[in-house]
């Protein structure tokens, strides 16, 4: 049964106060206070060794909060973005074994021939700069947007970038939508190997005209990515247009319908697909109408919020919004919704931190005003 707990919530108040706001779920009490203020568009959010946090902005800076205190210098090498309407700088990963070659990977628009496309550069990190920076893939796509940007590690290693449909013209036949063509790197989930190259057992390395980079395709503007830690299955969430948000079980080779098939409609309310299902595409395990603007997706295996683990937390820019996923006992199907926190400011990244709290990156959507990162900790 779908439980909704709406909490109407002020990011200006928690912006400037460091008082914590106390709620209650039916299986947690929890409180949610500023972690750090000051931030021009954070985009995501990772953890060094030594407990610092990166953060990136969007506008193109890489940034060190340490012990709550966001550092004044940005980080050193990181190369430059293409910031322009949607696109910027995304993500921030730390390599499986950093702790022994100390690579990070960040993800971002970077200006082509006329264009713009998602890229992937990788770096040494040391004391606040990154040195011997390398690119490690470049999107074969254009476009005005929808970038995608999501980029994960799974157990073996391998890596995962969302690359989006770059907003490509629904004009015409739906079949023939860069998303459905797979020649191109529009609306794909792109699997590495960690120095860029192409696994031999990707689903179309040996499809003549494929792009061989592509693990699953149909997709509109990924913006969530998750490894799910007990099952290993890869989690995805995407925007819909106008309603038809989706989260996705992520499995190789598989065709996840936009814009052939969706639940949403066409900004102005136009009819947009044929169906919500076709056989040969792969229907999503849970959807959003109206669309709440799905951005991060984390799945919680802390000790802070025991109950909550295997759960899925998506993050939501429209929508405002924090959603926690209950999930099946084999962590395969969505059993349960709960709209944790609402009216907060947009939620750009949801992410769970070394110390099993949960911490929320809130955006400006145009960069005008500094915004925090949140922290949501036991009520105790």
């Amino acid at each position: 049964m779908y439980r909704t707990l709406l909490i109407a919530l002020s990011v200006f108040s928690l912006a400037t106060t460091a008082q914590a706001q106390t709620f209650s779920t039916p299986e947690h009490d929890y409180q949610i206070s500023t972690y750090v203020d000051g931030l021009m568009q954070p985009w995501s959010m990772t953890w060094l060794p030594n407990g610092d946090m990166l953060v990136t902005e969007k506008p193109g800076r890489l940034r060190i909060v340490r012990d709550g205190e966001l550092l004044s210098e940005p980080v050193v090498g990181v190369p430059d973005v293409y910031y322009q309407g949607q696109g910027g700088l995304f993500d921030v990963v730390l390599h499986p074994d950093f702790e022994s070659n100390n690579l990070i990977y960040l993800t971002y628009a970077t200006a082509t021939s006329g264009n713009s496309a998602t890229a992937i550069v990788r770096g040494t990190y040391s004391d606040g700069q990154l040195s011997n920076v390398e690119n490690v893939f470049v999107a074969q796509s254009s476009g005005r947007s929808h970038y995608g940007g999501r980029l994960v590690f799974d157990q073996n290693g391998y890596m995962f970038l969302t690359a989006g449909d770059r907003q490509a013209s629904l004009m015409g036949d739906a079949q023939a939508h860069p998303a459905q063509d797979l020649g191109n790197h529009a609306g794909v989930i792109i699997r590495l190997h960690d120095d860029g190259s192409v696994p031999d057992d990707n689903p179309f390395v040996d499809q003549p005209g494929a792009m061989p980079e592509i693990w699953s395709y149909g997709h509109r503007n990924p913006q969530g990515l998750a490894i799910h830690p007990m099952t290993g299955d890869l989690w995805e969430n995407e925007h819909g247009p106008q309603g038809g948000d989706e989260l996705n079980r992520i499995e190789p080779g598989q065709n996840y319908g936009w814009p052939v098939i969706g639940y949403g409609v066409n900004y102005g309310g136009a009819r947009i697909h044929n169906s919500t299902n076709q056989p040969g595409m792969t229907r999503p395990a849970h959807h959003w109408v109206p669309s709440i603007a799905t951005s991060g997706l984390m799945i919680y295996t802390g000790e802070q919020f025991p109950d909550w683990q295997g759960d899925i937390f998506v993050g939501g820019m429209v929508g405002e919004q924090l959603a926690k996923l209950s999930m099946g006992e084999d962590g395969m199907a969505v059993t349960g919704e709960t709209t944790m926190v609402s009216n907060m400011g947009r939620i750009r990244d949801v992410r769970q931190g070394p110390n099993g709290y949960i911490y929320l990156a809130i955006e400006d959507r145009r960069g005008g005003s500094e915004t925090p990162i949140l922290r949501l900790e036991p009520a105790d």
